[in-house]
């Protein structure tokens, strides 16, 4: 195997990560980037909501808008995102690393009663990753974690929010399976953050592999 499997590759590769508050999101998306840069490929990471006008606005409006409203304004800030600024990386070459993606707009607005199926028809035209992560933990761990640091949103000030939320990726991965997702589900309860993020890279190395067969 090429020891540096990223460093000819053409054509770039998104991949979203996604999972519960306190999984470790950020921390594993640093570190993937990192590896994925040492082995030679142009790393583009991003988040969402997104920096751009219509995430600026959502996260000005999350702890004040609700339900339907705020789950289409995430919406729209996702298509946006992908064109303004996941495609054109894409298309240089770059490898994207998107910290939330779908997988979080089929979860967060459940938080408000939202319906799944709504949700779904929200999101199902916007671009596939070629890797979706969800990030597993055990609720106790993240709910241990989330104490620690504090909530980040009002969705993580809900008594038992740990649990239900890894109940909704749950549901949420399996939407996306049946969807025609390449999904690959990580446990970081007790891993190491650059554990998880290797685990994801080897991933990304087998599909690499897999578009160099079937081209």
């Amino acid at each position: 195997m090429n020891p540096r499997p990223f460093s000819d590759h053409q054509r770039g590769l998104f991949v979203s990560v996604d999972g519960p508050g306190g999984a470790g999101k950020t921390t594993i998306v640093h570190h993937l980037a990192q590896m994925l840069v040492a082995e030679g490929a142009h790393v583009h990471v991003t988040a969402e909501p997104s920096s751009g006008p219509i995430g600026k606005l959502a996260c000005d409006l999350t702890e004040t808008v609700t339900g339907h409203a705020l789950a289409c304004l995430y919406a729209a800030d996702r298509y946006h995102h992908v064109e303004t600024e996941i495609k054109p990386h894409l298309k240089s070459g770059h490898t994207v690393i998107s910290d939330r993606y779908i997988a979080s707009g089929l979860v967060i607005q459940r938080f408000d009663g939202v319906d799944p199926a709504f949700l779904w028809q929200l999101n199902e035209e916007a671009e596939q990753p070629d890797l979706t992560v969800i990030l597993e933990a055990d609720p106790k761990v993240i709910a241990e974690r989330l104490s620690e640091r504090g909530p980040h949103n009002r969705f993580q000030y809900t008594p038992g929010s740990s649990q239900t939320e890894v109940e909704f990726y749950r549901q949420a991965t399996e939407t996306l399976n049946r969807a025609g997702f390449e999904v690959l589900q990580v446990d970081c309860s007790s891993r190491p953050p650059e554990q998880s993020a290797a685990i994801i890279r080897n991933q990304l190395v087998v599909l690499l592999a897999r578009n160099e067969v079937s081209s």
